[in-house]
């Protein structure tokens, strides 16, 4: 009986193993896509200086269900509430919202639930697809590039810290417009390689 449950702890413990080396992965190959193509084409002004102070925090979540993946928003947000050095999280989903739309309905009670928890004006969602469209934009349309990631995945800003970035970099209404400009000129192909790159280079290192 010993036998038995030495095995089943050697099992479990190898596939909790196996568990952390994916997780470690896909943070890595998150981290990649923030370096290589947000900071790297200034698709973010804000980011690189997150980046270089080691402020941003990846989160794999590996659940399979909505209301899990709900439950581990709330728990992040608890998380940063305690750690004010951690400017902004990417709460990363490698096993969920494979369908664009689903991910929609999932980020539509997300922001439900942070008015509900009385989060409203404290935290703020920004979504990364990797089949990311725009309402008006076509599905091949480079632009949307600026929303797609190696995974699905939320980016929690803090609004206190966004207003400050913001009211010193001066007329913001200028960076949607230049990345897409910047992306349309890449084109949607280039764009593509980019991301592919950020999972391909990580999977053989």
């Amino acid at each position: 009986m010993q036998h038995g449950n030495n095995t089943a702890n050697a099992h479990n413990a190898a596939e909790q193993g196996g568990e952390r080396d994916k997780d470690s992965a896909v943070k890595a190959q998150t981290l990649r896509w923030v370096r290589d193509f947000i900071v790297a084409h200034t698709i973010c002004p804000f980011a690189q200086r997150e980046v270089e102070r080691d402020s941003v925090r990846i989160e794999v979540v590996r659940s399979k269900k909505m209301a899990v993946a709900l439950e581990e928003l709330m728990a992040e947000i608890a998380w940063l509430d305690e750690h004010a050095q951690t400017e902004t999280s990417l709460l990363v989903f490698p096993t969920l919202f494979r369908d664009f739309e689903h991910y929609l309905d999932f980020v539509d009670l997300a922001e439900s639930l942070l008015v509900e928890q009385g989060y409203e004006g404290v935290y703020q969602l920004a979504t990364f697809h990797p089949d990311y469209c725009f309402a008006d934009a076509a599905p091949e349309d480079a632009a949307n590039y600026t929303n797609r990631s190696p995974y699905p995945m939320l980016h929690l800003l803090r609004e206190a810290s966004l207003e400050k970035a913001i009211a010193a970099y001066g007329d913001t209404a200028q960076i949607p417009e230049r990345n897409i400009a910047h992306l349309e000129a890449m084109g949607g192909d280039a764009a593509e390689a980019l991301l592919t790159r950020c999972l391909r280079e990580e999977r053989q290192s």
